[in-house]
């Protein structure tokens, strides 16, 4: 994807900080805003908090990057747009992975009601221990619940 070109077509500024910004959710799919400004510090040497989650907001609201809010984590950032995906969670440890939608056509889901809405995406998550946090658990998961504390992340790859 051409950031830096999507951004000139919007008639906003292509900077430093959120070219930077895509690159980290690029480089780490699910990235917490907090993961994505130490990328960009990395990166660019020094970036404000401000600045980046500025980025973050610009780049989202341009249809570059996919904000999800699962429930009791911190919202997260991904590259993945415009698919109807959904996403499977670990509520120990708060790993993220992309789950194609089971039908492949949007809204993959039919509820019993619109309410006179016109629906163009539903969206699901699936809650349950990644296979490290199974591991760790030695056979005995725990459910996890209104953590405030940021968990460790790590990507799950979707399985078939």
């Amino acid at each position: 994807m051409d950031v830096a070109a999507a951004l000139r077509r919007a008639g906003l500024r292509v900077t430093a900080p959120r070219l930077a910004a895509y690159d980290a959710v690029a480089a780490a799919p699910h990235s917490t805003a907090d993961a994505v400004l130490l990328a960009v510090r990395q990166q660019l040497g020094a970036a404000s908090t401000q600045g980046v989650y500025d980025a973050l907001r610009v780049l989202h609201e341009q249809g570059l990057l996919r904000r999800i809010e699962p429930a009791g984590s911190p919202v997260r950032y991904e590259t993945r747009t415009g698919d109807n995906h959904h996403h499977v969670v670990c509520r120990a440890c708060g790993a993220t992975g992309d789950v194609d939608c089971a039908t492949g056509q949007t809204p993959c889901l039919t509820p019993s009601s619109t309410h006179g809405f016109l629906l163009d995406e539903a969206e699901v998550v699936f809650w349950g221990l990644c296979p490290r946090c199974q591991a760790a658990a030695a056979g005995t998961p725990t459910r996890t619940t209104g953590t405030t504390s940021t968990p460790t992340h790590h990507h799950v790859e979707e399985s078939a």
